[in-house]
């Protein structure tokens, strides 16, 4: 029996962040250098990627 603690969730809930938020870098109407740039800010740093990608990333094309 798997025994999945508030890490577990932590960390699935990040990973859903994180996914999030590079669909939305992709969708994102930023030049393809400034989406590399996001897309790596938000995979090396995970949680705070996904805090800036939400305040400082482009606004424009996002759903």
């Amino acid at each position: 029996m798997m025994n999945f603690g508030y890490n577990s969730l932590w960390g699935l809930l990040v990973l859903a962040a994180d996914i999030w938020a590079i669909i939305n870098i992709f969708q994102s109407s930023a030049s393809n250098g400034r989406k590399l740039l996001w897309t790596l800010v938000v995979v090396i740093l995970p949680v705070l990627g996904v805090i800036l990608w939400f305040f400082l990333g482009p606004r424009a094309g996002r759903a």
